[in-house]
């Protein structure tokens, strides 16, 4: 095997913890070597978002922060108070990079490109001087405790030493962008237990054949209920698009864990509420008056004028409406059973989508196993763990791209 100097750090995944841990670490004078296996870095973090990338959430309070991230949020606080929300806000507009606001707290760069983002940490990366190895594909991690260093071995057989590690290769959502989960392989070798994986944030598919025709709809402001062999389970507000095999976006992709955990005994139907704002009796009295003001209007022209006009027409047709009726020749029954339907429109889950679609996922190294004052491993010393690697379930919004930011400014801060 060839060998190499012994390095101060060697990062292992060029994502955006990986690329913010090399670029901290090389600030503090360190001889830092990044290593990538794809040909190129940061290929997941262009696809984010809708190749538009959240950066972070607005919640620079600590605790309101940790509180997004449920039970793993105990462990958070020191790495949040060393690199948090205001820091990573700061971290980017001192480098040039007007940050905007969004639905419920998203922040996103002021070009909705993700490239922006990308770009910058690229930037970074070559001003503080890492040394970047594209196509080294990382087979092994050995740790010579005799003499302190870790042996890195890749698959062209070439022998790499380092005296710190920091492994940020990713978990096992978007495999096609080389999160094929080698790194749980490699800590496992090392001691780490891992939690078994599964995928946190992805998008469900409905056994409804009538929503295929709504693929591209976007709903805001609506209510979503969880409904399990017909009992009420978890109630959830915000924004759904449809897609041609079922629903996704921020509302959904939240509560698919859970979903996915319900199907696994139970069939899941949900209850999509438009109008959640008013009560059903409020709205049957809404929707009687739209109706009576726009008598001689065709039904589906009123519908159109306050749900979006496909899902008007496709409404109409699963209720049997003829879609031409004048709204005073709509009989009270239908009027009754449309009024019904929108406050509960009834969506027959599948299943999940695979791996390829999901946002994150979860399981990992469990965090009783990491200092996150460091983000050194507790078992092996100058290992350093990050990213989407630890058993962090976190809601979609920014968070987890604001635990690469964090995790790999405390990891490049201490290697």
């Amino acid at each position: 095997m060839k060998t190499t100097n012994v390095w101060d750090v060697i990062v292992i995944g060029g994502g955006p913890a990986g690329m913010m841990a090399a670029a901290t670490a090389a600030s503090r004078g360190k001889r830092v070597l990044l290593l990538e296996k794809n040909p190129s870095l940061g290929k997941k973090l262009l696809i984010t978002g809708g190749g538009r990338c959240n950066v972070t959430n607005d919640k620079p309070d600590i605790r309101a922060m940790q509180a997004q991230y449920k039970g793993a949020g105990k462990f958070l606080f020191s790495l949040f108070a060393q690199h948090g929300v205001r820091e990573t806000i700061e971290w980017f507009e001192s480098r040039g990079i007007a940050l905007k606001e969004e639905n419920e707290g998203r922040l996103f760069p002021a070009t909705n490109s993700a490239k922006t983002i990308f770009d910058t940490l690229l930037t970074e990366v070559k001003k503080q001087g890492v040394t970047v190895r594209t196509k080294a594909e990382v087979c092994t991690i050995i740790y010579d405790s005799a003499e302190a260093k870790f042996d890195i071995v890749l698959s062209d057989k070439t022998r790499l030493e380092g005296k710190s590690c920091v492994v940020a290769s990713g978990g096992t959502s978007r495999p096609e962008t080389g999160a094929t989960g080698d790194g749980y392989l490699w800590l496992k070798k090392l001691g780490h237990a891992i939690v078994p994986n599964n995928f946190a944030l992805v998008p469900l598919t409905l056994k409804n054949t009538w929503t295929k025709k709504l693929s591209g709809i976007t709903l805001t402001n609506i209510k979503l209920t969880i409904f399990t062999d017909g009992k009420k389970h978890s109630v959830h507000e915000g924004k759904i698009l449809f897609t041609h095999v079922g629903v996704t976006g921020p509302t959904v992709l939240n509560m698919s864990k859970a979903v996915g955990e319900l199907l696994a005994h139970s069939e899941v139907t949900l209850k999509l509420d438009l109008f959640p704002k008013m009560d059903a009796g409020e709205f049957k009295t809404f929707l009687r008056q739209k109706l009576a003001a726009n008598s001689n209007k065709k039904i589906k022209n009123v519908l159109g004028d306050i749900i979006p006009t496909a899902l008007a027409s496709s409404v109409l047709s699963e209720l049997c409406i003829i879609d031409d009726t004048q709204c005073h020749s709509v009989t009270t029954e239908e009027r009754v059973r449309l009024a019904l339907f929108l406050k509960a429109v009834p969506l027959s889950v599948k299943g999940l989508l695979g791996e390829d679609k999901a946002v994150v996922s979860s399981g990992g190294v469990p965090l009783t196993e990491i200092s996150f004052k460091t983000m050194e491993s507790k078992i092996v010393p100058n290992l350093y763990i990050i990213g989407d690697l630890l058993n962090i379930d976190r809601p979609s919004g920014g968070y987890s791209l604001q635990l690469c930011w964090s995790t790999g400014f405390v990891a490049g801060s201490n290697a």
